[in-house]
């Protein structure tokens, strides 16, 4: 199976990007980060402090949570429930990220993370897949943007879907979740070291598309 790895900060688009890519090629596009963000809804809705590892290990057992394609779009199911739009908040991205910072989580997530790109080609994204979930992809991207562009998007798409925030507000966001992803003691967000950069700095979200696609078919036909 092919699996393309596409890693970055926060708010570079890579959900968009990604699944626009993987039905350009017909692959399966699995968003690595809204299980973390399911995760991290549960612990809110249980009164859990998702940075407090003693807290968030004894409810893992309680968790199922999983992917599943409904009408070939990704839907995210946390003990049957689907949590898809619910997770999509800055409280919730603070949350995933407090959570991916635990070793026990990361291994509670790994392996079926694993299992999908076994059973299928996919295009998966996150902050360590080319490091640590899957080393051994065919292509590695590093997806960037600077942290105003990311700040801009993610405002934009917030204001979409009815939740008005402040720009100012929503850069702090930003640039607390890369410190702390990238800071992290287990599997920070780095760029691997045969990762492709890819920097959308200034694009439209069609552009963005356009040099992800172009960059992975040329890296494509290198390991053919």
């Amino acid at each position: 199976m092919i699996a393309i790895a596409i890693d970055g900060p926060a708010g570079a688009g890579k959900s968009t990007i990604a699944r626009a890519l993987a039905r350009h090629l017909g692959y399966i596009y699995v968003d690595t980060g809204a299980l973390y963000r399911a995760v991290g809804y549960y612990m809110l809705q249980h009164g859990v402090d998702p940075s407090k590892e003693k807290e968030v290990v004894p409810q893992l057992p309680k968790i199922d949570v999983t992917i599943r394609f409904v009408d070939g779009e990704q839907r995210v199911f946390l003990n049957g429930e689907d949590v898809s739009d619910r997770i999509r908040t800055p409280e919730l991205s603070m949350a995933a990220s407090d959570v991916s910072a635990l070793p026990p989580v990361r291994a509670f997530l790994l392996d079926q993370q694993r299992n999908l790109a076994a059973a299928s080609h996919v295009v998966m994204d996150g902050r360590d897949i080319g490091t640590v979930v899957l080393p051994q992809a065919q292509v590695k991207i590093f997806l960037t943007a600077s942290p105003e562009d990311r700040a801009e998007r993610r405002r934009q798409e917030l204001m979409g879907k009815g939740i008005h925030t402040d720009f100012a507000e929503v850069l702090e966001d930003v640039r607390k979740r890369d410190y702390n992803d990238s800071h992290r003691a287990i599997a920070p967000l780095c760029q691997a070291p045969d990762a492709i950069l890819v920097d959308t700095t200034g694009n439209t979200c069609e552009q963005s598309i356009a040099q992800l696609i172009a960059v992975v078919e040329a890296a494509l036909l290198k390991t053919s």
